[in-house]
């Protein structure tokens, strides 16, 4: 177990600052002696059995006393008494006392002459108790869920102060999803007690949303009901249809067979707490008459959604009134409705997915509209659920410099009704963004919102990195400084930090995490913990190595990047894996990425050759973009790396001619505007069936105005043949939120694929 110094320091003279600040109560243990003994009720149930076994273990750690656990009635004589749970003592002590009010999660403690008592709701809330008096009092520290990430003070004479504490949390429902926070004792411990979270019966179990979400075709699957009632899905285009669609919302027939298979979930899990009735992971609403006479009255397609989710919670709540009915408020339903509102037992779980986590929710101009529906759904809902983006989905492992954020949102979900909070971090991923001060302070957060958030950061970091916090922690201020300075939308899909972070502050970045591996290096615990956490930076100097060298080509910048680039690649690979890395992106394993890593930088005999448009030219007048610099969308269906001869690199990114996704997409970085103008080239070809048609269509796209400022439709005739074929988009003034883009055209029949060699941009002299 750690023990640093400087955590030491920090928890004896907070603790210090507690005792000098009330009288002692007891000691409860002197000179590593203790004549206390623990006591449960006669019928405590099991998470206050384990609440006992908790603090009996851990007061033995901190003082190296053996404290003896007996049931009421039984405890020998000549002991003083700690009384853990809903005990008779207790309610003899005070009867006025409402242990009912502390629901499932409320703790109580307090300390009567020389008696303690730790108690709180059930099942949960001894738990919570014991663990709010180990941390809070005694000074116990779990960082993370491994054994090495928690601290125990050494206090062989335990003084304890005074303590009348009686607390309920708001949140009802708490989740920080991240990989070690799901551990089920880190989870009981950090006192979350959401879906995901493998907590034991013994430890208080957890809340279990029936269906989790997305619950329609769950609940009525077409391929059970289509056939025989078409009418219970959506009317699109004048077609009843189950593909891409959602459930006729006003159809009674459907409503009742819904119905009937919740309460048949309910019936098997009737400890839940909630079940879910909501929409699928796509649009698709319905436009039959009835549904749009609902649509038209409500404003939103949140309106029809409420009617029927109210319509089926009402029955549930016969037979289950103690259950939520959850359902969702997502991208085209995140609107709140003109008139309806949320029955009694029924939450709305309102997602924040289009929001920036580069601003506040409840003042940052980014998050206006999202403020506008939390508020709105604030007024018209009993309680409200919040599933909250904390992480970048499309990338887990870059800098992610949301951590301003993360407690003032708490604060202000919890001011909106929120009770139920899934903050959705990174689970699949061990090597993200500090994923390990994400998870405990999200998890205190959510405990009690009125805790200073940047104060736990600055306690974790210290107690969690020791002597190489502070450069750490000038990293954080760095980034979110870049950040808010760049006025970039930080959104929960990001491929790379080219929006906000320039090579100045990369550079910077750098020397501070060089600074706080010199400083622990002699520590294997923490330089371990260092290094993890430097693995998005890592990460962040390969995927824009390019556009960095470029940069300090064309501008004569310093570079604080890896010299052999090929080489950083191998050893973030093994790095990553000695750590377990998991999923690099959501959905998308580790394993899956490390061709794209090592494709980025190939030995010097397979280095593409130049395109006899730059022959001449220096390498800091023009930029090749190669398969592993473009986006691949849907990688392996939409479009896939295959090895080609005819490419400059011998590689390519084919696109079966089946769909007309923009599959190959290259952001432009913002770099490259400072340097004038580029003309812009894309090389691809097609293999075709027949002598003429239309192949593709490649362009340049703005998003700031949202249009292409360039493209062309490409035919057979100017592709086909075998051989790759250079296309001209012009001379183009390139700025951030650009990007270029090729996209087959849905003519199997015509064009079997399209391969993509290359792009490249040749650097226009002010002359010209």
């Amino acid at each position: 177990m750690l023990r640093a110094a400087s955590v030491v320091l920090i928890l004896v003279l907070s603790l210090t600052a507690l005792m000098g600040s009330q009288a002692t109560a007891m000691t409860l243990a002197a000179n590593g002696q203790s004549s206390y003994a623990i006591v449960v009720a006669a019928d405590a149930i099991a998470p206050e059995q384990t609440a006992a076994k908790e603090l009996q273990s851990h007061l033995q750690l901190v003082t190296g006393a053996d404290l003896p656990i007996a049931t009421e009635g039984t405890v020998p004589a000549g002991h003083r008494l700690i009384f853990v749970g809903q005990t008779a003592a207790f309610r003899g002590a005070f009867p006025d006392e409402d242990l009912a009010s502390l629901k499932r999660d409320g703790i109580i403690l307090r300390t009567a002459g020389d008696r303690l008592y730790l108690l709180g709701g059930r099942p949960r809330g001894t738990l919570y108790a014991v663990y709010t008096f180990l941390e809070d009092v005694v000074g116990v520290r779990w960082w993370g869920s491994r054994p090495d990430e928690c601290f125990v003070p050494q206090r062989p004479t335990l003084d304890i102060p005074d303590l009348n504490i009686r607390y309920v949390p708001a949140l009802q429902y708490r989740e920080a999803f991240y990989r070690g926070a799901l551990d089920g004792l880190y989870a009981a411990r950090s006192k979350c007690n959401g879906h995901f979270a493998r907590i034991a019966p013994e430890y208080g179990g957890h809340y279990h949303i029936l269906g989790w979400c997305h619950t329609f075709y769950q609940l009525l699957p077409p391929d059970k009901y289509f056939q025989d009632h078409p009418e219970w899905y959506s009317e699109i285009n004048g077609q009843r249809t189950c593909e891409g669609a959602q459930l006729c919302l006003s159809n009674d027939q459907m409503r009742a067979e819904l119905t009937r298979q919740a309460l048949a979930w309910l019936r098997e899990d009737p400890q839940a707490g909630m079940i879910s009735i909501s929409q699928n992971d796509w649009g698709g609403a319905c436009q039959c008459a009835q549904c749009q006479a609902w649509l038209a009255e409500e404003g939103s397609e949140a309106g029809p959604v409420i009617r029927f989710v109210n319509a089926v919670a009402a029955d549930i709540e016969r037979e289950f009134p103690d259950t939520f009915v959850e359902t969702l408020a997502y991208l085209y339903t995140r609107q709140p409705p003109r008139l309806a509102r949320p029955r009694n037992n029924v939450m709305v779980r309102l997602c924040s997915i289009e929001a920036s986590s580069a601003q506040p929710l409840e003042s940052g101009d980014q998050n206006e509209a999202f403020r506008k529906d939390i508020e709105g759904w604030c007024a018209i809902a009993p309680q409200l659920y919040i599933w909250n983006y904390v992480t970048d989905f499309a990338n887990y492992i870059i800098p992610h410099p949301n951590w301003r954020v993360l407690g003032p949102d708490i604060r202000y979900f919890v001011d909106h009704k929120c009770i139920g909070l899934f903050e959705q971090g990174d689970s699949g991923c061990a090597v993200s963004d500090f994923p390990e001060l994400r998870a405990w302070l999200i998890a205190h957060m959510m405990w009690d919102p009125s805790q200073d958030d940047q104060a736990l950061i600055v306690e974790f970091m210290q107690g969690y990195y020791g002597a190489a916090a502070e450069p750490l922690l000038q990293y954080m201020t760095l980034l979110q400084n870049r950040l808010t300075e760049s006025g970039a939308y930080l959104p929960c899909y990001m491929r790379d930090t080219s929006p906000w972070l320039d090579l100045t502050t990369a550079n910077k970045a750098t020397e501070l995490f060089d600074d706080a591996a010199a400083r622990v290096q002699n520590d294997p615990v923490l330089a371990a913990r260092v290094r993890r956490a430097r693995l998005p930076l890592d990460h962040n100097w390969i995927q824009r190595y390019k556009s960095f060298r470029r940069l300090t080509d064309m501008a004569n910048m310093p570079f604080r990047g890896p010299s052999d680039p090929a080489a950083a690649v191998d050893e973030f690979i093994k790095t990553c894996h000695g750590f377990d890395v998991g999923q690099f992106r959501e959905g998308a394993s580790f394993a899956q990425y490390e061709p794209v890593l090592r494709g980025m930088f190939p030995p010097p005999g397979q280095q593409p050759q130049a395109p006899q448009e730059v022959e001449g030219l220096q390498s800091s007048q023009w930029v090749d973009l190669q398969q592993y610099d473009f986006n691949l969308h849907n990688l392996g269906e939409w479009v896939t790396i295959v090895p080609d001869p005819a490419a400059s690199d011998q590689q390519a990114a084919r696109m079966p001619a089946t769909h007309t996704q923009w599959a190959i997409q290259y952001p432009v970085p913002g770099d490259l505007g400072q340097f004038g103008q580029w003309r812009c080239y894309v090389v691809a070809r097609c293999d075709a069936r027949v002598p003429s048609g239309n192949a593709f269509q490649i362009g340049l796209y703005d998003a700031d105005s949202r249009r292409n400022v360039a493209g062309q439709t490409v035919t057979i005739e100017q592709s086909s043949g075998g051989a790759y074929h250079t296309f001209d988009l012009g001379t183009q003034h390139l700025k951030d939120g650009m990007y270029f883009w090729i996209a087959p055209m849905k003519n199997p029949d015509q064009v079997d694929a399209v391969y993509t060699d290359r792009i490249f941009l040749v650097r226009e002299t002010p002359s010209q």
